[in-house]
Order: structure tokens, then C-alpha cells, then sequence
């Protein structure tokens, strides 16, 4: 891990919505460092190399940052993306340390086919939990293969990796299992008016 995620970071001294601008338009994202009673620093952050951490490890991209040649881990904590075009217009990092535990929020992927006549529901997308800051999962997978009707899954239902536990209520519902709404007799009247009319 030492050597994964190397980003080089620059300080900025010009702050603003203009200041950002200028820093996107010379292709980098503007980034706040903070955490550890340290005061925030204003960084700029190469916006494709950035990128490309994001895609290959998710939003919780742990970084070396070298900021004025000196390292620094830092964890994503949010990325604000343009609705439309994009492209990443800020970002959040949290100064962590080796062996330091962090809170963070990752995605529930839901996977498999349930019974037959059922549909799911997914009550959340993700799921907040505190992990060794270096070894936080990407994702948290749930299995709905052959589940029947009437389950409901929970966070507390969920396999977690080892030395990763729940930062929410076990009881919080993630995945609910209902039966498929059957046609109602408009919808049946209506095939059978398409069918005749086909014929």
C-alpha cells in the first residue's frame, strides 16, 4: 500500500468560485485536506490521475498524497460530481494514520436471482461502517438467490470482512423480499383487447 495511489498534491492560495474554476480549467480538482485537529489545506489534485484512483478503488480511494514532497495519507470523504457534465468538481480527504479506524459509508451491490413471483426492494444503496482505514471494502455484497417472499434483509444480516463492523442500527432494513403485484383485471382487459385487435 505504500506505494499505491501516489497523487501529487499542490497547495492553493487563491480561494473562491472563481479560484476553482481556474483550477479545473488547468485540468485538476481543487480539494480540501483536513482532520486531526490539523487546520484544512487547500489543495489542487491531478483531476485524471484522481479519476482513475476513483474508478479502479471506488469513492473511498485511500491516497498518498505528496503535498511540497512530503507524504501524506489522506481518505476520500466526498466527491462532488457535475449532474451533467461529469466531471469531478470537488473533493473532501480526511488525514488518516496506519492502524487508525475510520467511518465510512459503502455501497450495498445486491446479487442473485430470488423465487419465482417475487420482486426486490432495496431500502438502502448504502451502508455506514468503521474499518481499518487501509483495509475499508469497496462494496458489501448481498445475496437474494432463491430468497422467498416476505424476507427482509437488515444490516445486521449482513457478512461483513473480518475487522469491519456496523456504524448503523441492525435493524436497519437493506433488502425487503415481497411478492410480484399480480395484473389487475384493467391490465388483463386490456391484453385481451390488444390480442383481438392484432388478430
Amino acid at each position: 500500500m505504500s506505494d499505491a495511489n501516489v497523487l501529487e498534491a499542490a497547495v492553493r492560495t487563491e480561494f473562491g468560485k472563481g479560484a476553482a474554476r481556474r483550477t479545473r480549467r488547468a485540468g485538476n480538482v481543487p480539494a480540501v485536506l483536513y482532520g486531526h485537529q490539523a487546520d484544512p489545506q487547500h489543495l489542487s489534485v491531478d483531476a485524471l490521475a484522481f479519476a482513475a484512483i476513483l474508478r479502479e478503488h471506488g469513492t473511498n480511494a485511500v491516497l498518498n498524497l505528496v503535498i511540497d514532497g512530503k507524504k501524506q495519507l489522506a481518505l476520500t470523504k466526498s466527491v462532488v460530481v457535475h449532474p451533467i457534465r461529469r466531471y469531478i468538481e470537488h473533493a473532501d480527504l480526511l488525514v488518516i494514520k496506519r492502524g487508525e479506524k475510520v467511518t465510512a459509508d459503502v455501497n450495498v451491490i445486491v446479487s442473485g436471482n430470488p423465487a419465482a413471483g417475487t420482486l426486490v426492494t432495496q431500502d438502502a444503496t448504502t451502508v455506514s461502517i468503521e474499518a481499518d482505514a487501509l483495509k475499508l471494502p469497496e462494496s458489501i455484497e448481498v445475496s437474494v438467490e432463491n430468497v422467498e417472499a416476505g424476507t427482509q434483509i437488515t444490516a445486521g444480516d449482513l457478512n461483513l470482512p473480518a475487522g469491519v463492523t456496523l456504524n448503523v442500527d441492525a435493524d436497519t432494513l437493506i433488502v425487503n423480499v415481497i411478492e410480484s403485484p399480480a395484473p389487475s383485471s384493467d391490465d388483463e382487459a386490456e391484453d385481451a383487447a390488444e390480442a383481438e385487435a392484432s388478430e
